[in-house]
């Protein structure tokens, strides 16, 4: 296969990890529509997710007995990544237009990088530090001026949505700073998938949150498709990264941000104010600020199967 088809599959590729990774916020709106409630949700889309990638991890001979470490690192996981994440999100879905928190969520590498230094696994750069200046002008842009939501009062939901990006830059930092205990991607999520289930369900019944639909309608077909595309899309990303390299790969976050948009458009019906295309763009520009730059030396950015991340 030529250079050139090979570089044209796989940004079709990566188009498609990005539209369907975005599928999922406008999904996640209609799941909760009809009242059900966070932690009813995120044990059945954690569990789908679990079933999804435990049969992937099966075909592809990645079966494991866990360590304790591994244990560990997946209920670190679990919670960071999956669980509280989730809750803050399906919770801000109730108020917030579906755009806007795909607008929000992309602020994930900008907070991940005060966090990084925070943790010292990278230093101060002044391009990345305008780079977080520039996602925090973005999220102003949104809350700040009236005419930028469709009610003011949804501005009292903002510091609800940005918990979940806050939470999932903390994960990457953990995931950075101390690895996965010779765990691939597709296994660390399976696993973490699979405590996030266990975890989720007893607080879900504890709280009256628990979900058994009669039948299956819009609101139940959105989160059986959005935790569907959800592990589909993460493990085409994984094998993309170690295909292509992460460089190429992380350009996805741009297209889960704009598609985002464009997806609450066509399913919703949402329509914006000019004040939330300035803050896309200003966050676009933002992420361009904070990616890292390539390095004179490649390396790879997820492990093989049996190897430390």
């Amino acid at each position: 296969m030529s250079g050139r088809r090979t570089t044209l599959i796989l940004t079709l590729l990566l188009i498609v990890i990005g539209a369907g990774w975005a599928l999922t916020q406008p999904l996640n709106k209609i799941a909760v529509s009809t009242g059900y409630q966070p932690l009813g949700l995120v044990f059945w889309q954690a569990l789908i997710g679990a079933v999804i990638l435990g049969a992937i991890c099966a075909a592809t001979g990645r079966l494991f007995r866990p360590t304790r470490d591994q244990w560990v690192m997946a209920l670190v996981i679990a919670l960071i990544g999956t669980v509280l994440p989730a809750v803050a999100s399906y919770r801000a879905a109730v108020h917030l237009p579906a755009g806007v928190l795909s607008i929000l969520l992309s602020l994930v590498p900008i907070i991940s990088f005060p966090i990084a230094m925070a943790m010292a696994t990278d230093h101060f750069s002044l391009r990345r530090f305008a780079g977080l200046t520039t996602g925090l002008v973005a999220v102003l842009l949104i809350a700040l001026p009236e005419a930028s939501l469709p009610d003011p009062a949804m501005v009292l939901w903002i510091p609800v949505a940005l918990i979940a990006p806050a939470f999932y830059a903390l994960e990457g930092n953990v995931v950075a700073k101390f690895g996965t205990y010779r765990m691939d991607a597709v296994q660390t999520l399976f696993l973490a998938s699979c405590i996030g289930a266990v975890t989720a369900l007893p607080a879900a019944l504890a709280m009256g949150q628990f979900i058994l639909p009669a039948e299956i309608g819009k609101p139940e077909a959105a989160l059986i498709v959005s935790a569907a595309v959800h592990a589909a899309v993460y493990t085409g990303y994984v094998w993309l990264v170690g295909r292509a390299g992460p460089l190429f790969a992380v350009q996805v976050s741009y297209l889960v941000t704009v598609f985002g948009l464009v997806w609450s458009m066509l399913l919703l019906g949402e329509r914006y104010a000019p004040q939330i295309w300035a803050a896309l763009a200003l966050m676009l520009v933002g992420m361009a600020l904070v990616q890292p730059r390539p390095e004179l030396k490649p390396r790879a950015a997820l492990p093989e199967a049996g190897q430390d991340a």
